[in-house]
C-alpha cells in the first residue's frame, strides 16, 4: 500500500505515539462508522472477549498473524514461546507491530506464497481477518495460498461475523443490495478513513458457519470445529478452527 493513502496505519502509529486517533469505515452504498479503533488494536489481552483466549490456546508452533496490526496477537503469542511471523498491507502498521518487536513483514495475504513454503504450523486470523479472503470468488486462491505455506497438520483458526445475528436496518438494506448483485450478504467493499487519508477501496468478507463452509468447499481446508465460547447469540463474531483436508 502507497504509504500516502495508508489511513490505519497513520492512526495506529500516531495512538503508538501518545497522540488521540480514530478510524472511520466507510462503505460502499455510503454508510459510514467508526470502528473499535487504534485502543482495540493495542487491546491488553486482559481485555481480550473469551473467544480469543480460547483461540488462542489452540495454537501449535510456528504461527503465521494474518493481518497482524500493530502485533498484539503476535505478541501474546511470543510471549508464549511461539516463532511468529506477522504479515499486513499497511505500512505504518508493519512499522508499529517492528516497533514492538514483532518479525512483522508488509505482505498482502494474496501474495503470502512469498513466504517459506510448508513452514507455518498454525495460521491466526483475529480480529475479523477472514475477512481477507475478499470474496467467495477470490477466497480459494487466498487459502490455497496459505495452504501452500503450512506445514499438512497446520490448523488456521479465523475470527469473523455471522451477520445474520441481529442486524440493523441498515446492515440488512446491506445484505439485501449484496444478493441482488449475486455477492454472499456479508461481502463488504470498504475503506478506511483517517483525517485526510483513505485507502484503497477493499473487499473484506464475513460468514456464518455454513457459508464459511460454502466458501471454503473449493479449498484445501474445512470447517473443524466453532470454538466455544463464541457470540452467535449477540453480535454474531466467532471464531472457527479449520484444518486442512
Amino acid at each position: 500500500m502507497d504509504p500516502a493513502d495508508d489511513a490505519y496505519g497513520a492512526a495506529i502509529r500516531d495512538h503508538h505515539e501518545g497522540e488521540e486517533s480514530f478510524e472511520l469505515v466507510e462503505r460502499d452504498d455510503g454508510f459510514v462508522s467508526p470502528s473499535g479503533g487504534p485502543p482495540m488494536y493495542f487491546a491488553d489481552p486482559e481485555e481480550w472477549p473469551d473467544r480469543e483466549h480460547a483461540a488462542m490456546e489452540r495454537v501449535e508452533g510456528r504461527v503465521l498473524d494474518v493481518g497482524c496490526g500493530a502485533g498484539r496477537h503476535a505478541l501474546y503469542l511470543q510471549e508464549r514461546g511461539h516463532d511468529v511471523v506477522g504479515i499486513d498491507v499497511s505500512p505504518g502498521a508493519v512499522e508499529v507491530a517492528r516497533d514492538r518487536g514483532v518479525d512483522a513483514r508488509e505482505c498482502d495475504v494474496a501474495d503470502v506464497r512469498d513466504l517459506d513454503a510448508g513452514t507455518f504450523d498454525t495460521v491466526v486470523m483475529g480480529g475479523n481477518n477472514f475477512g481477507l479472503v475478499g470474496t467467495r470468488t477470490t477466497a480459494p486462491g487466498v487459502l490455497a495460498g496459505l495452504a501452500a505455506v503450512t506445514t499438512d497438520d497446520a490448523r488456521l483458526l479465523a475470527e469473523t461475523r455471522d451477520v445474520h445475528a441481529n442486524p440493523t436496518p441498515e446492515h440488512r438494506a446491506y445484505h439485501d443490495l449484496n444478493r441482488e448483485r449475486g455477492r454472499l450478504p456479508g461481502a463488504l467493499r470498504i475503506r478506511v478513513r483517517y483525517k485526510r487519508k483513505a485507502t484503497p477501496w477493499f473487499d473484506y468478507l464475513m460468514v456464518s458457519p455454513d457459508e464459511m463452509r460454502e466458501v471454503l468447499a473449493a479449498t484445501p481446508w474445512r470447517l473443524h470445529e466453532v470454538l466455544e465460547p463464541n457470540d452467535l447469540d449477540g453480535d454474531g463474531t466467532y471464531y472457527a478452527e479449520l484444518r486442512k483436508r
